[in-house]
């Protein structure tokens, strides 16, 4: 039986009048997205159209899940809140703190050892406040969702980008900052801009070498790292009911990679299959009842042009497969083109590993097809190349996988079998066999691929592909291997290729698991003790920032002028910084050291304007803040795209950062900005970032009009005496300038519970 089924009945009780009353008041047929959205209003009710882009509506999504790195910060603001438990399902998986070095049962023995005060700390709080609890070792945060907690027409909200993965269930699942999760924990609403819709019609069927990651690869290719920013993808047609809801899940997951709000699937028969092998079938029974609700209207997919802002149309049945990268992940490149494009760029034609896994590919599904490659491997003497690396989805896929003998096949490679956790995907990974800086490349079937990520090193470039295509590269150790036309020489000399993968949807014999890692929570969590040492280095308990004065903000000097891609990884790296997600302070002396500075192209390096002398970003920072200076950062385009850690905005926030001034944003980071009472601003002219130079001091003119759709005035003072005068933009409705206010969301809401 599925877990909170009763809420799950609830939701499709109320979704047929919702749906539509919707259809009566908007007047024409709805895309599956607009069902979900209008039937997960705060009030119930549909009362208006909404203009999709421009109006902020307030949501009342059904959970939350929370990963343990971004759960910390999210469950020190919910312990500010003034609330004995939360109000809508949640819960903590803890597969971050991992790291992947010698295999499973070691790196997971270290992590208990090396994070127990922070493991120790999730399962008091979520004890505490009735939030259910995975174990370290459990799986990773979204496969494991998918498999419990995902839902048809269902709406969840998580503390990690790529929540989105529940997409391959028919969800809507949107990654958001912890500041947005206290609200929905704390039983407010929670806001968002409704979003564009951009309709992906999926025609033929996949075959051979092409898997479902090649459909999201190329859909990257078409619309880049911000060609989704605002909207919700949602693919149709006879192409999307072809593929396996853990197929379906992988195109969702890597979403996030485009920008995109979420993406989604509508119900189909691949969803029940899935439910019932996942013991939920009470669910699907359910969702049955309400089937047609659960994906857009006929017309809707018989005349996408008239009903999606944006349309793209791809024929899998002549989709190839892609690698894309090195350090972006919308450079897309057909296998068959990677020679000749790595030649051309001097990328490094080597590989040194393959790593399979993350939450975008470590299904059953997954792990059988680049088992079939490495099984004709091991069969036709062909010695892999590559180090290898599999990190499994859950305990429960792990469990199934080791019983049918899919980790032995990878092991008779020499495969390392890691955790069941995220590991190299997000830095967590020490990798023995590069030092230094060494240019080298590496193969994954993660979903980011930016500089430094996986192992810290700026110079390996990463190439993301699908498991079985990874598992082909790394046996051939070479990136311009095609396995559809090229041989390998095999152990005794001989000439031979590999056949095309082949996958098991779902387990012969079900998927099977001992312990899945479940901790309930107290029905009673009143008598639990939180405890946070006051000389922890780990966790420190927050302490609300400081309400706006109401006047202009003058005399702000220039902190850093970013150039070129920003990322949360840039403004808040992972890796060994992971261990600080919960003490605020820390982890701020991480603040924009990955950001190349736009004066002298290095990181981590800017003027001191005070002193004139150079120094790290942090370091400068806390000068500033000593002297009560106030900061600006200014950065480029698509400014914090990637991650949703809310420490990218909580740790400029913390240090005396006033201003963020950009291009664009990406869309997390910039609610992340607003929620802890920080300005994010666009520049009206984008030739205006041209104009800063390094010693700029900045005056907001009219900041004590701020207002809703009033732009605000920067008085920019050059070194010289000469001074440029600039618009600048932002996205504040009345809601968030209140935020702003009070210093931070979440000080409205302490204000709100208390009065």
């Amino acid at each position: 039986m599925a877990y909170d089924i009763d809420m799950i009945k609830k939701v499709y009780s109320q979704m047929p009048e919702r749906v539509n009353k919707a259809r009566e008041v908007v007047g024409k047929p709805l895309t599956l997205s607009e069902k979900i959205l209008y039937s997960h209003l705060w009030d119930g009710e549909v009362k208006e159209a909404y203009q999709r882009g421009k109006d902020y509506v307030d949501f009342a999504p059904d959970r939350i899940a929370c990963q343990d790195a971004t759960a910390q910060m999210a469950l020190l603001q919910f312990m500010q809140a003034g609330k004995k438990e939360v109000a809508v399902p949640t819960t903590v998986h803890c597969d971050h703190l991992i790291q992947a070095k010698m295999g499973a049962a070691i790196d997971l023995q270290a992590a208990n050892k090396s994070s127990s005060e922070v493991f120790d700390f999730l399962e008091s709080v979520s004890n505490k406040y009735g939030i259910g609890f995975w174990k370290p070792g459990a799986g990773i945060i979204h496969q494991v969702v998918l498999e419990n907690y995902a839902f048809p027409g269902g709406m969840m909200i998580g503390t990690d980008s790529h929540t989105v993965n529940a997409g391959g269930l028919g969800m809507v699942a949107i990654g958001v900052g912890g500041a947005d999760a206290v609200d929905v924990m704390a039983g407010m609403a929670w806001e968002l801009k409704f979003p564009k819709l951009i309709g992906v019609k999926l025609t033929g069927k996949l075959s051979g070498w092409t898997a479902p990651k090649d459909v999201i690869l190329k859909v990257a290719g078409i619309l880049t790292v911000k060609g989704g920013t605002g909207a919700i993808i949602e693919y149709f047609g006879e192409g999307a009911r072809s593929m396996s809801a853990t197929g379906k899940g992988t195109i969702c997951n890597m979403g996030a990679e485009v920008g995109a709000t979420t993406s989604t699937f509508g119900y189909d028969d691949s969803m029940e299959r899935y439910l019932r092998a996942t013991n939920r079938a009470d669910v699907a029974d359910a969702a049955n009842q309400v089937r047609e609700h659960l994906t857009g209207d006929d017309e809707v997919y018989a005349n996408p042009e008239q009903y999606f802002d944006e349309l793209i149309e791809i024929n899998l049945s002549e989709l190839k497969p892609h690698l894309n990268g090195p350090f972006t992940p919308d450079l897309a490149t057909p296998i068959s083109e990677m020679g000749a494009k790595a030649k051309e760029n001097d990328w490094p034609i080597n590989v040194d590993w393959g790593l399979i896994g993350s939450c975008t590919n470590s299904s059953y599904e997954d792990l059988t097809r680049a088992a079939s490659i490495a099984k004709q491997a091991v069969d036709k003497k062909i010695k892999a190349k590559s180090d290898f690396g599999i990190n499994p989805g859950s305990e429960q896929i792990r469990f199934t996988a080791e019983r049918d003998g899919l980790l032995q096949i990878f092991e008779d490679l020499d495969a390392t079998i890691f955790t069941n956790a995220c590991g190299p995907c997000i830095g967590q990974w020490d990798r023995s066999d590069r030092k230094g800086e060494e240019k080298n490349t590496i193969v994954h079937s993660f979903n980011r691929n930016f500089s430094k990520r996986a192992d810290g090193n700026p110079n390996t470039h990463a190439f993301v592909g699908s498991p079985e295509m990874v598992a082909a590269i790394a046996i051939s150790g070479r990136l311009d291997f095609d396995p559809t036309r090229d041989k390998l020489i095999n152990e005794d000399g001989e000439e031979v290729m590999l056949d095309e993968p082949k996958g098991i949807e779902l387990p012969t014999k079900g998927f099977a698991v001992e312990d899945a890692g479940y901790v309930p929570p107290k029905e009673d969590g009143s008598s639990v003790e939180v405890k946070v040492a006051e000389d922890s280095e780990r966790l420190e308990l927050l302490t609300p920032f400081e309400p706006w004065d109401s006047k202009n903000l003058t005399g702000a000097k220039l902190l850093i002028k970013a150039f070129g891609k920003c990322t949360t990884d840039h403004i808040s790296m992972a890796g060994p910084w992971l261990r600080y997600r919960g003490h605020l302070d820390n982890i701020s002396n991480n603040m924009l050291i990955g950001a190349i500075n736009a004066f002298n192209k290095k990181t981590n390096f800017v003027k001191n304007q005070l002193t004139g002398e150079y120094d790290g970003v942090p370091s400068v920072q806390r000068e500033y803040k000593k002297a009560g200076v106030p900061t600006v950062v200014v950065g480029d385009h698509n400014y914090g795209e990637g991650s949703s850690r809310e420490h990218a905005a909580m740790e400029p926030r913390h240090l005396g950062v006033k201003v963020v001034l950009v291009k664009s944003f990406a869309r997390i980071h910039e609610t992340n900005l607003k929620k802890q009472g920080m300005l994010g601003l666009t520049f009206d002219n984008e030739s205006d970032y041209d104009l800063i130079q390094e010693d700029d001091t900045f005056n907001f003119i009219d900041l004590e009009d701020f207002a809703p759709n009033k732009q605000i005035t920067i008085e920019v003072v050059h070194a010289d005496g000469s001074k440029d005068t600039i618009k600048a933009n932002h996205t504040y409705n009345k809601s968030q300038i209140e935020w702003y206010k009070h210093g931070s969301a979440l000080n409205l809401i302490k204000k709100q519970n208390a009065a």
